[in-house]
């Protein structure tokens, strides 16, 4: 049986900057992402992590390569087909939650339902599902300035999930979370990862974030230099992303 790629990267390569002030970010990544895969990117500072990110998110474009997302080539879709592409197969989750102060919880979670004219009752089944999921079903009529910042960005992946999207791009999601609210946030996230109902892809810094993947990718020097796969153990998985980042000595942050 083959296993349907949500994405495909060839021969990606991001440069900046013009005539003798050109930097090559990226230099030439090769990547498949397949469906309910949960991959964490590492690398040091300056490595290329974010720029791969933005690249795969349609925040940016390439300079050489191509792009497959659910079959199609992002490089090549014109603003209202990428808008299409953000709406209906991508979910977004950033560091600093982007929740909306003047909605409610439940409102936020389902404003891309709203947004896509599914109905009331239908949007509110769905909110409630996600929010027993990550254990928000008593803060849905609460205001985001009344939640605590784990629970805002359970908010924020629930409102990411809730289109069903072929994939979620996560940056540095645990980035702004203490200790307990970061593991309640992955331990979620690889949840929904291991009842197939997410595909992940999620950069970050932090090894004790990465171990909660499956596989990690590194970054160095604007290529792929290895991957590492969790197996059944993660604090094995975290041991060994912790030396691979002694032995390449870099700041990871």
């Amino acid at each position: 049986m083959n296993e349907k790629k949500v994405v495909e990267i060839m021969h990606l390569t991001k440069n900046y900057g013009s005539n003798g002030f050109l930097t090559t970010v990226l230099k030439g990544i090769d990547l498949e992402i397949l469906e309910n895969d949960f991959i964490a990117i590492m690398g040091p500072s300056g490595s290329g992590k974010t720029t791969l990110l933005n690249l795969l998110s349609t925040i940016d474009k390439p300079t050489q390569g191509t792009i497959l997302l659910d079959g199609k080539d992002i490089t090549k879709l014109s603003n209202q087909e990428l808008s299409r592409l953000r709406r209906d197969k991508i979910g977004f989750i950033f560091q600093d939650y982007n929740l909306l102060d003047t909605m409610t919880l439940q409102d936020n979670i389902a404003l891309p339902l709203s947004l896509n004219g599914v109905l009331g009752r239908e949007c509110l089944e769905r909110t409630k599902e996600l929010a027993r999921i990550f254990g928000l079903i008593e803060h849905l009529e609460k205001y985001p300035w009344q939640l605590s910042g784990g629970q805002k960005q359970r908010g924020a992946a629930c409102r990411a999930l809730i289109t069903n999207p072929e994939i979620i791009f996560a940056d540095e999601p645990t980035g702004a979370l203490d200790s307990r609210s970061s593991k309640d946030l992955l331990e979620c996230l690889k949840m929904v990862n291991d009842s197939s109902k997410a595909t992940i892809l999620m950069v970050t810094h932090d090894a004790f974030s990465a171990s909660y993947a499956k596989d990690v990718y590194i970054l160095n020097d604007g290529l792929i230099s290895c991957k590492l796969s969790r197996g059944e153990n993660r604090r094995e998985f975290y041991d060994k992303i912790i030396d691979m980042q002694a032995s390449m000595g870099g700041d990871f942050s």
